[in-house]
């Protein structure tokens, strides 16, 4: 197929592509680079191959079977679990938020500190809702395009602006290996990178795209296929930026954004002893770092309302019925979304939220992953598109990566 004819099928998987890297999966990369190098590279390369083995789940089950995965598990799983994860969605919803709100701010502020970080944050979070609320799904996938472009130029120039070590590289991508007192870095690097909640929003996209019945399959593969290599892509990036600028000199790295932004901050320095070239090189990272929280914002507020919408009509009986982006309870989510999590920019964030939040996103990934071996592996419900011995290893491997985070969070 040509690059043009790819670039108009390909679509949903760039959207989940762009959705899934946020800031906190940059800091995980850019930490594990600042830490251990880039021995860890091959980490990234698992982490993006267990969320594909994931997202096509989600595909698989709703080619096959012509409904939602949410729909799926409420009839299948029962009306218990499906309140469960609505209380869940609401409150994940709340604080993923405020946090996308945060990191726009912080990254918009270190290009362009007119303004502070939370007038930033607002802006964006008022942006985004104005144009999930005035456009259609083919507008959102356009604009997503633009800025995975964006995304892809700025991280790639930065990459061959610094002084990478390619020998070092090399063997971090084809050696697996486990430097000592890495675990830790490794499960967080593996299980963050490519989202986790907004998995669910592709089987939505896909309907937009009118990818319905079995014969989709391979369209949806392909699809996925290029949005998680470009992942992997970001993830290897940020930690291969970390391990040329910072060697090891990590520890003291602020979290979340500011760390980013210290990382733009220490791109400048080590370009051209801090120069103009320096300068630009920094504004440079920089600007794909505003790119990567920007689109995660764009992702949610455009994708995670057809989870709201469509269980309450699950939870009203009716099943595989489009969910309308112009309906009460899309519109009324979006609006959830984009203003009462705003709070949060103004004051500390409740203690009890966060540990609940941190928890809960802990258990969900497991439950998604063992939710979807027990479903698409059964043949009377998935028919053809039952998942072979190939695709049950992956779904086992992320069950078992994902209990073991989720024990680590919760025990943490």
């Amino acid at each position: 197929m040509q690059a043009k004819g790819l670039l108009r099928t390909v679509g949903p998987g760039l959207a989940i592509a762009a959705t899934g890297v946020g800031a906190g999966d940059l800091m995980a990369a850019m930490l594990a680079g600042a830490e251990f190098g880039a021995v860890l590279l091959w980490v990234v390369v698992v982490g993006a191959v267990l969320k594909f083995c994931l997202n096509e789940g989600v595909a698989r089950w709703q080619l096959a079977t012509g409904s939602t995965l949410l729909e799926g598990w409420t009839r299948h799983l029962g009306r218990p679990f499906s309140l469960l994860f609505l209380t869940y969605l609401v409150v994940w919803s709340f604080i993923v938020a405020a946090g996308l709100m945060s990191a726009c701010g912080m990254a918009a502020h270190a290009v362009v500190p007119a303004l502070g970080i939370r007038q930033w944050g607002i802006i964006h979070s008022l942006a985004a809702l104005a144009l999930v609320a005035a456009g259609r799904y083919g507008v959102f996938e356009r604009l997503m395009k633009g800025l995975i472009a964006l995304m892809v130029l700025t991280l790639t120039a930065s990459v061959l602006i610094v002084e990478v070590d390619w020998a070092a590289a090399l063997r971090g991508l084809v050696l697996p290996v486990l430097p000592a007192g890495s675990a830790a870095t490794v499960l967080g690097l593996m299980g963050g990178i490519g989202g986790s909640v907004t998995l669910l929003a592709y089987g939505y996209w896909i309907r937009e795209r009118g990818w319905t019945g079995t014969e989709r399959i391979r369209e949806v593969r392909m699809d996925l296929a290029v949005g998680y290599i470009l992942t992997g892509v970001f993830g290897m990036a940020m930690l291969l930026l970390a391990a040329a600028v910072l060697g090891g000199d990590g520890a003291g790295m602020p979290e979340g954004s500011a760390g980013l932004a210290a990382l733009g901050e220490a791109i400048r320095g080590a370009v051209g002893g801090g120069g103009a070239a320096g300068r630009a090189a920094g504004s440079v990272f920089l600007i794909g770092v505003w790119a990567a929280v920007a689109t995660s914002v764009l992702g949610v507020w455009q994708g995670v309302p057809y989870l709201f919408a469509d269980f309450l009509t699950t939870l009203d009986g009716s099943t595989d019925a489009p969910v309308s982006t112009t309906g009460l309870p899309y519109r009324a989510y979006l609006v959830y979304l984009a203003l009462p999590p705003m709070v949060l920019l103004f004051i500390d964030r409740p203690v009890w939220v966060i540990r609940l939040y941190t928890v809960t996103s802990g258990l969900f990934m497991p439950i998604l992953a063992g939710s979807l071996l027990w479903l698409t592996t059964r043949r009377r419900l998935v028919g053809p598109l039952a998942v072979g011995p190939w695709g049950a290893a992956g779904l086992v491997a992320a069950v078992s990566l994902f209990v073991v985070l989720g024990v680590r969070q919760f025990l943490g």
